[in-house]
């Protein structure tokens, strides 16, 4: 299957009738990706999705959005990958911190259990 299968396919999934312009597309999330942040390109690609739905917008005035809002990503001021003070949200960080420590707690206590029935198959083979 090929891209261009791809979107034919999520198209009908999704019960939209439209063409999507792979290349436009593509290039415009990976400069978004490139100069913004590595998530920006998929979301660019969405919200640009979301606009020309919004306007009912043809071919003509998608690649006119995508221009513009492809030099705005190439004019970004702050490379890519950089995490602004307001971006930085410690709170949330340790929130996700304690989350993984829970999970890892949890996969010790499977390991535990799996330890135990494997002791107890072996007491029963004997």
């Amino acid at each position: 299957m090929n891209l261009h299968d791809w979107i034919d396919e999520l198209c009908d999934l999704l019960d939209v009738e439209t063409e999507a312009d792979e290349s436009l597309l593509g290039d415009l999330a990976e400069v978004a990706h490139d100069n913004v942040h590595p998530t920006a390109g998929p979301v660019t690609a969405f919200l640009l999705g979301v606009a020309a739905g919004s306007r009912d917008a043809g071919p003509d005035a998608i690649e006119r959005m995508a221009a513009r809002v492809q030099a705005f990503a190439e004019a970004w001021d702050r490379p890519s990958g950089t995490i602004s003070a307001e971006d930085n949200d410690d709170e949330a960080d340790n929130e996700v911190a304690e989350e993984l420590t829970h999970l890892d707690e949890i996969d010790e206590v499977d390991d535990d259990v799996e330890d135990v029935d494997e002791e107890a198959e072996q007491d029963l083979l004997v």
